[in-house]
């Protein structure tokens, strides 16, 4: 039956599927021919990655809705690969580099099956987001020039950049009309990228920017050719050069040069940057499902890599998963890997029957597509939401960028990840909290009643986040669960960017997904992706910088009409007379939330001494009584309690109620009082709650949920446990 149903939907969404496709495949278009241009190579190997990617990924894909084809991020790869292995001779270098591309793909294939996919997440956010805005400059720097119509730019990235002034001023006063009438295109084009999107009118809007650029571009060459008496101004040099037989005109990859240590780099840079590419591809694209799907990744890369191999025998580019191409499919209703499928099936037949319209299209205009995907991926925008997490990311990402760039996308990520540990042992003031702690098992879950609940301890960053997202990933996203960072010293940003992705995906299935124990921590800045460092106790945090658990807890107390103190620095006189207390040693009272007689809060502790002593977080609630009340311990029934009866502590029955005597142990001195103490009103209310651990001194009861901190739904239901048992006593 379910299999009929799936079959039912995918039937009935083919038309949304399809319209879908033939929209994607409009910037699929012009984007294949660019990205293959400014990496070095034939344009046709650009439309083949993105075919190969369609079909392939399409049938046995574990993504649902992400749109396949060469990527931005490989542009600087495959231009370098070429450029160095093939030591001047481009079109060969382009048939060394095939090779390089087809290995890619096989290395890609066995990370799958050997479900690595999660190495993605060993890479520093910031790291990332540097090395993504040098490749964003890198192909800035390399296709303003072609877009200004000037084929012959040379030099480094740097060099490239510093010549942009030059270059404008060469298109002012050329008197080569040819590189002139191109800059105008270009510049045309850049303009339409620019303010497409603000142009509202709904049919023009039906057309994607780089698709309208095309149509342009290639009208421009019909009204010279059959309306204007004057000569097409751009020579056949600035339009795109495809093969007369496209079909016969594939290129096979040359393995002549596998051992050599340029061709292992270019295949391991190649491999990194693809990689990388499609996991943050498709854990975005995860994000834009409307139907809250979660991707099978390492299915996912075991296809892009078979798609990667086929491309490259072909004569086409790396397949990666493409954020911006599947974005638009989301937007146009895509709701399977069809809209993938129909995609490439479009650009088969724009190839086959629109190759001599193609050939018109000027290069100054791709390039203008490309300016602008590198101004995007290189924005100051980008830099701005960097700097606003924290100033230590933004060092990260700066030394990242300026590596990558002026020396390799290898050696960039690699000072990247570097200087992150470097900033983290800074901030933390000590190696050893990680070189201890590297290896250890730092992840503890466990399910508890109807919630499950995970303890990080140490220190919890890149270097091993994987153990904790391989539990975080046996939850279902239905349920609730609570992660506990009490027992870390240290949270980095890349842990904290995870956990808010992780929230947002339970929200969106109906689940509850809540981070605790980051009261007591220092933290880079207001922003909730920023790291985390757990202060000393004499230290008391920023007062007015609240964490998202405090805010939350902030909202229910206005919601109830209770005080809150975040910061409070006080110790309770009464906690000390409790039994629980006498071999415990309070350190600190913080996040108290309270009313005229009862009040939340959380509590550090320790017991024990020297290499056996334990730091222990936990939220209680206290509760003050108007007269005096004997002095009594109820938990819930258990092994334990059986063994304190056992050794003399006489667990108190109340005959009357023989569901209580089952459910609860009931221990105190004075049995008489006890009994009296115990009416059926507040007996019944026991039985009709929650079961928590109580206990009594004369003038209060001390209630403890369990011996941890606890969430904010568990607050407020303490809240409300304790107003009703104050009204019965």
């Amino acid at each position: 039956m379910q299999n009929q149903h799936i079959y039912k939907n995918f039937v009935s969404d083919i038309p949304k599927n399809l319209f879908s496709g033939f929209v994607v495949s409009l910037i699929a278009l012009p984007l294949g021919l660019g990205l293959a241009l400014a990496s070095g190579a034939p344009p046709i190997s650009g439309i083949i990655a993105a075919i190969v990617g369609g079909i392939v990924v399409a049938f046995i894909g574990g993504s649902n809705v992400t749109i396949t084809g060469p990527g931005n991020g490989l542009v600087v790869v495959i231009l370098a690969a070429i450029t160095t292995l093939g030591e001047g001779n481009m079109q060969q270098g382009f048939l060394y580099t095939l090779a390089a591309i087809v290995i890619s793909g096989v290395i890609m294939v066995i990370l799958g099956f050997l479900r690595l996919g999660s190495l993605g997440d060993f890479f520093p956010g910031s790291a990332i987001q540097g090395m993504l805005a040098a490749i964003g400059i890198g192909i800035f720097a390399k296709q303003i020039h072609v877009m200004f119509g000037n084929l012959e730019a040379k030099g480094s990235i740097i060099e490239l950049l510093i010549q942009i002034p030059e270059g404008i001023r060469v298109l002012i006063n050329t008197d080569n009309s040819s590189m002139f009438y191109g800059g105008l295109v270009g510049i045309g084009s850049l303009l339409i990228m620019i303010f497409y999107s603000k142009i509202r009118n709904r049919y023009f809007q039906l057309i994607p920017a780089p698709m309208w650029i095309v149509v342009l571009s290639v009208g421009m060459y019909y009204y010279f050719e059959l309306v204007s008496s004057s000569k097409y101004p751009i020579d056949k040099s600035l339009l795109i050069a495809l093969p007369n037989d496209i079909l016969s005109n594939f290129a096979f990859p040359d393995f002549g040069k596998v051992y050599h240590v340029d061709f292992i780099n270019a295949v391991i840079a190649i491999t990194l940057i693809a990689s990388i590419e499609s996991l943050l591809s498709i854990k975005a694209v995860d994000k834009l499902d409307p139907l809250k799907r979660r991707s099978n990744i390492n299915k996912d890369i075991r296809a892009l890599g078979l798609a990667t191999v086929i491309s490259g025998f072909l004569g086409g580019l790396n397949v990666v998963t493409v954020i911006a191409r599947s974005s638009v499919n989301v937007n146009n209703k895509g709701t399977n890997r069809s809209a993938n499928l129909f995609h490439a099936t479009f650009l088969i037949a724009f190839i086959l029957l629109f190759a001599t319209e193609l050939r018109k299209i000027p290069l100054p205009a791709l390039a203008a597509i490309l300016v602008y995907t590198g101004y995007k991926l290189a924005s100051p925008e980008n830099l701005k939401k960097v700097f606003s997490i924290g100033s230590e990311q933004l060092i990260i990402f700066l030394v990242t960028l300026l590596t990558t760039i002026t020396t390799s996308l290898i050696t960039g990520i690699i000072v990247g990840i570097l200087i992150t540990f470097l900033i983290h042992v800074i901030i933390n003031k000590s190696i050893l909290l990680f070189l201890k702690n590297m290896l250890k098992p730092n992840v503890l879950m466990f399910k508890e009643e109807e919630k499950y609940y995970v303890s990080v301890k140490n220190f919890s960053s890149f270097l091993n986040y994987t153990k904790l997202k391989s539990k975080l990933d046996q939850i279902p996203e239905t349920e609730e669960a609570i992660i506990d960072f009490s027992l870390c010293d240290f949270v980095d940003h890349s842990v904290m960017e995870n956990m808010s992705n992780y929230s947002a995906s339970f929200n969106r299935k109906g689940g509850h997904f809540e981070v605790i124990g980051l009261d007591d921590s220092k933290s880079g800045s207001e922003h909730p992706f920023a790291l985390r460092k757990i202060l000393p106790r004499q230290i008391i945090p920023k007062d007015g910088v609240l964490t998202k658990r405090q805010k939350l807890i902030q909202d229910v107390s206005e919601e109830m009409n209770w005080k809150y103190e975040a910061f409070s620095a006080q110790e309770m006189e009464e906690l000390p007379t409790f039994g629980y207390f006498k071999t415990r040693k309070i350190d600190k009272v913080s996040n108290v939330l309270s009313n005229k007689d009862c009040s939340i809060f959380d509590v550090k502790f320790s017991e024990g001494e020297m290499i056996a002593k334990q730091v222990i977080k936990a939220t209680m609630l206290h509760i003050r009584t108007l007269k005096p009340i004997p002095n009594f311990t109820l938990d819930r029934e258990g092994i334990f309690e059986y063994i304190l009866d056992f050794a003399g502590y006489n667990d108190i029955n109340i005959d009357a109620h023989p569901d209580f005597r089952k459910r609860f142990y009931l221990a105190g001195k004075n049995e008489e009082k006890i009994r009296a103490f115990f009416t059926d009103e507040l007996i019944l209310f026991f039985e009709s709650n929650k079961q928590y651990h109580i206990e009594s001194n004369q003038n209060g009861l001390l209630i403890i949920g369990h011996e941890r901190l606890s969430s904010v739904k568990e607050i407020k239901a303490l809240a409300y446990f304790g107003m009703g048992l104050q009204k019965q006593i």
